[in-house]
C-alpha cells in the first residue's frame, strides 16, 4: 500500500454512538468517516482498518436493533411533497450533466481540480495560493458545466453520470476547504499556513483567537460561504504549542 503525506481525509469525523449510529436515527457512520479508532488524523492504513473493522465485525450485529422497531412502519409514501422535489432536483441535475454535450471529459476536469487542490489546498498553504485556487475552482466549476461531455445514456449502467455528479460536489468541496484554510490564519493539526510558524519552522497556533470550529453554510452557486463559528470551551484540557522536535 502507497502511503503518502496528504490532507488526512480533509480531517472529518462524523460523531456516533457505541453502534455507530449518528444524531440522525437509521443513519450509520461508517470507515473513514467515523470518528472513533484513530479520531480525524488517519491515514489509508487507519482507515482501511476502519472500513473493515465497522463493515465486517460492527456494523452487522449493531443495525439490528434499529431495524428491529422498524419492523412494523408501514411503507413511506413517495407522494410526499419533499420527496417529489428531491427526486425532481436529483433528475433535472442529471438530465443538466448529459445535455451539456462539451469537448472536454469529466477526468479532464476531475485531473484539474486534483491539480488545483494538492498545489494550493494541501498541508501547507499560504494566503496568495488559497486566494487563487478560490479564484481558479470557480472558473472551472463554470467551464466544467458549460464543456464537460458526459458519454452514454440514461437507459442502462453508465458510471460517466454518476462521475460526473460526485465531480459537479467536488467543485463545492474544494473551494470551501480553500475558503476555510484562508480564513483561518494561524497554523494547527494538519492545516499549516506559512505565514504562521516559529523560528524552528513549527505550527504557530493562535488559540486566542481561532478557539472555535468553524461551521459553514451553503449561500447559494458560485457565492461565499458563510461562517459560523462554535466556540470551544476546555476544562480539563490545557492547550499548549506543539513541538515536533
Amino acid at each position: 500500500m502507497m502511503i503518502y503525506p496528504v490532507m488526512h481525509y480533509t480531517m472529518v469525523g462524523l460523531w456516533g454512538d457505541y453502534e455507530l449510529m449518528i444524531n440522525i436515527p437509521g443513519l450509520y457512520a461508517i470507515g473513514e468517516i467515523n470518528f472513533s479508532d484513530h479520531g480525524a488524523n488517519r491515514l489509508r492504513a487507519s482507515a482501511l482498518m476502519q472500513g473493515l473493522a465497522d463493515g465486517y465485525f460492527v456494523l452487522p450485529y449493531t443495525i439490528g436493533n434499529y431495524l428491529a422497531n422498524e419492523l412494523h412502519t408501514k411503507p413511506l409514501s413517495t407522494d410526499e411533497d419533499s420527496f417529489v422535489q428531491t427526486e425532481k432536483a436529483v433528475k433535472d441535475r442529471i438530465n443538466k450533466l448529459m445535455n451539456i454535450k462539451g469537448k472536454r471529459s469529466v477526468d479532464y476536469f476531475h485531473k484539474k481540480l486534483g491539480q488545483l487542490v494538492w498545489e494550493y489546498i494541501k498541508m501547507a498553504r499560504n494566503e496568495k495560493g488559497l486566494k487563487r485556487a478560490i479564484t481558479e475552482i470557480a472558473a472551472l466549476r463554470i467551464e466544467f458545466w458549460s464543456n464537460a461531455n458526459t458519454p452514454g445514456t440514461l437507459n442502462g449502467f453508465n458510471p460517466e453520470v454518476q462521475k460526473a455528479n460526485n465531480l459537479a460536489d467536488s467543485f463545492e468541496l474544494a473551494e470551501l476547504k480553500a475558503h476555510d484554510a484562508l480564513e483561518r490564519n494561524e497554523s494547527c493539526g494538519g492545516h499549516f499556513r506559512e505565514e504562521s510558524q516559529t523560528e524552528e519552522v513549527e505550527a504557530l497556533r493562535k488559540d486566542d483567537a481561532y478557539s472555535f470550529v468553524s461551521c459553514w453554510k451553503y449561500t447559494g452557486y458560485n457565492q461565499k460561504p458563510e461562517l459560523i463559528k462554535e466556540n470551544l470551551i476546555f476544562e480539563e484540557v490545557e492547550l499548549i504549542q506543539r513541538n515536533y522536535k
